[in-house]
């Protein structure tokens, strides 16, 4: 990207001053490395986001934004509904709720390694992964509306779950306001037998290890030593959220006219808030949000029920589960004042602060745990809320690692089967159904998850507290 057309106010932070119909400033936090780095088309987006209705104080993105639909990934917007704001189906994504969960074994990695093959073997045979992968869990049409209103709460009433979860799981496992007659029935069938799988992409499952502590009073607060193993999974709302999404941002572009609504990009089609076209999109998205809390929830107890085979006194606790598509209506301090806003953010995660009356009371004095994915071959980061994170970027940050160059690209220059031969030389088992998958998701496709969880801390949006280093990844 080029640098000469930003402002650069610090080190990690560079702004776009509003121009022609930009409402508000767009802002991107990164070092000099990743936001040269950064596709152009990244700085367009943000700055096309920046001319949508209602948008308050700033268009931000994160260290690892990228190119995406309509937003970038990595892009975090609010909107406010009594300034005209807008709802936009691109400015969650396709994959709405798509998150991560971490669960603490109380396991070292010598407890592991003597398992691991068969541990590995055993994961990718009972966790379903892969393009259009079913598992057992099939609904019918009063069971599908049930998940959709109620989440985690739902799945762990049915005996996939643990009730303890809830307190750690962003809207404590449930979000309010989901209208699951609003979900078209194309977009439930094709959830009927995807409850419990991980799909395919960038999702995964990982067997992971403590390899670092930066911040060891948080990393106590957490539970997190050196050497411990952890259990995270990345997955969202799976072919159901893909659905919703397809169909509200057709619905969206083809009333855009008619709200007096003139995009930049049709990819960026959106509704007033205040629409009846914006607020069924709402109902359907949090029933997506329902879905994709459900669906890891599933997933920790397949989690458990494998780990409880190798390690029968294993009590797998969990630590968090966060989104990273959502649009939620929260309170933020906007120039004095209280305001009731819609934040967007589309690959970016919540990060609330020390003292955030959301928190359980266990984490508030720390802030809220900020679970960031890196590659398989490389590692994954626990960090920890900022409170300066909300006056930075509506209590916000990164995701993940973000992507360095597109599928196809590396799959130009990468062989799946290679990368499982060389990651298993350095102790890493890759279990998964497609060797193109695999190479879609090389490492080195990625940007480097150490600069930019850095860059995320140096911003104030959220601060490291642990290095995790994958031991087993079962993959898509």
């Amino acid at each position: 990207m080029d640098l000469a057309r930003f402002t650069r106010l610090d080190d990690v932070t560079w702004q776009l001053e509003p121009t022609g119909a930009m409402r508000v400033p767009a802002v991107i936090y990164a070092d000099a490395d990743l936001i040269r780095a950064m596709d152009d088309k990244v700085g367009q987006q943000a700055a096309n986001v920046a001319t949508l209705p209602g948008i308050v104080r700033a268009s931000y993105a994160m260290p690892d934004a990228h190119w995406g639909y309509g937003f970038p990934i990595g892009g975090v917007a609010a909107f406010d509904p009594e300034a005209g704001g807008v709802v936009s189906a691109g400015g969650v994504g396709f994959d709405i709720s798509c998150g991560v969960r971490t669960l603490l074994t109380g396991l070292k990695v010598a407890d592991i390694v003597p398992v691991q093959h068969r541990l590995a073997d055993s994961l990718a045979q009972q966790i379903p992964a892969g393009v259009g992968s079913h598992g057992a869990i099939v609904l019918d049409e009063r069971e599908m509306d049930a998940m959709l209103a109620g989440g985690a709460e739902w799945a762990i009433a049915r005996g996939w779950g643990e009730a303890r979860d809830l307190e750690r799981i962003e809207e404590r496992g449930r979000m309010a306001g989901a209208r699951p007659d609003l979900v078209s029935a194309r977009a439930k069938e094709r959830q009927r037998r995807e409850m419990g799988t991980l799909g395919s992409g960038n999702h995964y499952l990982e067997v992971q290890a403590v390899a670092e502590i930066f911040d060891g009073a948080a990393a106590t607060a957490y539970g997190l030593e050196t050497d411990d193993v952890v259990v995270t999974i990345h997955c969202g709302s799976r072919g159901l959220g893909h659905q919703i999404g397809s169909e509200f941002l057709k619905d969206m572009a083809a009333a855009a006219p008619a709200h007096g609504l003139a995009l930049p990009d049709r990819e960026l089609a959106c509704a007033p808030l205040a629409s009846e076209l914006g607020q069924r999109y709402l109902g359907a998205m949090r029933a997506g949000i329902n879905c994709a809390l459900a669906n890891r929830e599933i997933l920790g107890h397949y989690s458990r029920r494998v780990f409880g085979h190798f390690f029968p006194d294993a009590d797998l606790e969990l630590l968090f589960d966060v989104s990273h598509n959502t649009c939620k209506l929260e309170r933020h301090r906007v120039d004095g004042r209280e305001r009731d806003l819609f934040v967007h953010r589309k690959g970016a995660t919540r990060a609330l602060g020390p003292g955030h009356a959301d928190l359980p009371e266990a984490l508030r004095p720390t802030g809220q745990p900020v679970l960031i994915g890196g590659s398989m071959g490389t590692g994954s980061y626990v960090l920890a809320g900022e409170a300066t994170s909300e006056a930075k970027a509506f209590s916000s940050a990164c995701h993940g690692a973000g992507r360095a160059m597109s599928r196809h690209a590396a799959l130009r220059q990468w062989s799946g089967r290679q990368i499982v031969d060389d990651l298993a030389a350095r102790g890493i088992l890759i279990r998964s159904p497609s060797s193109r998958g695999v190479a879609e998701e090389a490492p080195g496709a990625y940007k480097d998850v150490a600069a930019v969880v850095l860059a995320a801390e140096r911003a104030g949006l959220a601060r490291r507290v642990a290095r995790l280093r994958p031991l087993v990844c079962i993959k898509g």
